[in-house]
């Protein structure tokens, strides 16, 4: 058989490549910030930054919190929308929380018929605070179509108003070791990491995902497809509202107290850590691994400023730096992609 008589486009058929995940280069900023604080490390202080295990488990633990927040605020986005009461629905859920873990014994408990409480019952009554903050925020968004930047900042006001007003601007203290045990060790990182492991399940592979990311891609081709938008946004905000309340008792069982200043600017960390993870602010693309690596970063360039000593003002500086250079970064890609 003569061998020239075959199509050149026989043999230039493109060999398959190797496809990195979008979250990889994502990774290698996080990889890159360790390095640059491991080398001023050893330069400024001759220890290390990267190789002390009592540190990383300190900057996992701390951020779990946030992360916690990040992953609903992460689907909030991912719709187009954003949610700025996070932080405020922390501490209205601390509190209603902790109200219900206090000890029989304290004579100023807040219920005195309700002391000694299983843990199940403050965790419910947490989740119930944030469901319901979340739940309003959507059903403003969807049924009166003001924007969500509106709805949840109103909201934001008036979850901590309800936060003080509960407490009388005192901390709710003399909480149960039962509840405690939610806030100890390595149990509020478990509670990150199980939330995450779901909601990458739930954003990739079921249907409730595919209308998540199609809702921010384009609100009316979706509809026009059959989607209840507006169910499902209700929903979305819902779900951001529940974690948030999660985040919030767990919040006051690391704290054994719940206060009415709990959570502040806990929204902006958690929409830093989304956008910092490669969600699009415009809507339709986001992961949650690059949320999870997201707060990582944020984690390790707060432990990383504290380590080298850099003053937390100058802190909140950069991190404000970070945030906008990242929602430059997205309109660029956004860009790119129309042109």
């Amino acid at each position: 058989m003569n061998t020239t008589s075959v199509p050149k486009t026989m043999h230039s058929i493109a060999k398959p490549t190797l496809k990195l995940p979008p979250e990889f280069s994502i990774f290698l900023v996080l990889l890159g910030i360790c390095v640059f604080f491991e080398a001023i490390g050893w330069y400024l202080n001759d220890q290390s930054f990267m190789f002390n295990l009592e540190r990383l488990k300190i900057i996992i633990l701390q951020m779990s919190v946030i992360g916690i927040i990040a992953i609903g605020v992460n689907l909030v986005i991912i719709t187009g929308g954003i949610d700025l009461s996070s932080g405020s629905v922390v501490a209205a859920a601390a509190v209603v929380s902790a109200s219900l873990a206090q000890v029989s014994d304290f004579p100023r408990a807040i219920f005195p018929e309700l002391t000694n409480l299983h843990v199940f019952w403050p965790l419910m009554a947490g989740i119930l605070v944030g469901l319901i903050a979340g739940a309003l925020n959507g059903s403003l968004i969807a049924m009166t179509g003001i924007p969500p930047f509106i709805a949840t900042l109103g909201l934001m006001v008036a979850a901590r108003g309800f936060a003080k007003w509960f407490t009388g601007g005192m901390p709710v203290s003399m909480l149960t070791d039962d509840f405690a045990w939610l806030g100890e060790g390595g149990n509020p990182v478990v509670i990150f990491l199980a939330i995450a492991v779901v909601f990458h399940i739930v954003l990739r592979y079921t249907r409730f995902g595919k209308y998540t990311y199609a809702i921010g891609a384009n609100r009316q081709a979706a509809r026009v497809s059959g989607i209840n938008v507006n169910r499902h946004l209700i929903w979305i905000y819902a779900i951001a509202g529940l974690l948030s309340g999660i985040a919030g008792t767990v919040t006051a069982a690391r704290a054994i107290s719940g206060q009415s200043g709990m959570g502040v600017m806990y929204e902006l960390d958690a929409i830093a850590a989304v956008v910092i993870g490669g969600t699009s602010l415009v809507g339709g693309v986001g992961r949650i691994t690059g949320t999870v690596i997201g707060v990582l970063i944020l984690g390790v360039m707060t432990s990383g400023f504290t380590f080298i000593r850099i003053d937390a003002y100058y802190q909140e500086m950069v991190k404000g730096a970070i945030i906008v250079a990242a929602v430059i970064a997205d309109q660029y890609r956004n860009k790119k992609k129309r042109v």
